[in-house]
């Protein structure tokens, strides 16, 4: 492990808030990065000593995890561990919500509530890549100069 992300549900299941309970010992942390250790047998798409990031998995914020190979992704040599810590939860959920559940399309506007967070981070910047005008929301100045970096036509 060289970086884990940390999402809501991580904060609100720490705080004690979130409504369904871990089972216990539980090791938080479902989005993590790293280089691989070893593989199990039928593994193919990545090797030991590969620079990696993956998602959903279990036990992420311990010193080793264990992911199958469906979770795992190979980690661009321009990303950061931190950088792909972040990619599992936040641009999973703004693709799925964009384009298999809002079925957008390049040309239309997309308004960001709470676009400098890691989902609305995620989602202006695969609305910009899939063509379409982005408006973005944040609650602060250091927000709004955050989702303007990021690509949004607009941010309020």
């Amino acid at each position: 492990m060289r970086a884990v992300g940390v999402n809501p549900v991580d904060t609100y299941i720490r705080s004690g808030t979130y409504a369904r309970k871990p089972e216990l010992p539980y090791t938080p942390h479902a989005d993590i990065a790293g280089t691989v250790e070893t593989i199990g047998d039928g593994v193919t798409r990545v090797k030991p000593g590969d620079r990696v990031y993956a998602f959903m998995t279990s036990a992420g914020g311990a010193e080793l995890a264990i992911a199958d190979e469906w979770q795992v992704q190979r980690l661009p040599d321009r990303a950061t561990f931190q950088q792909g810590a972040a990619i599992g939860v936040p641009y999973t959920t703004a693709w799925r919500a964009l384009i298999l559940k809002a079925n957008a399309r390049p040309g239309e506007t997309l308004l960001v509530h709470g676009a400098s967070g890691g989902v609305g981070t995620a989602a202006v910047q695969i609305a910009r890549a899939h063509g379409m005008q982005v408006i973005g929301t944040a609650g602060t100045e250091d927000g709004v100069r955050l989702v303007r970096e990021q690509g949004a036509h607009h941010v309020l």
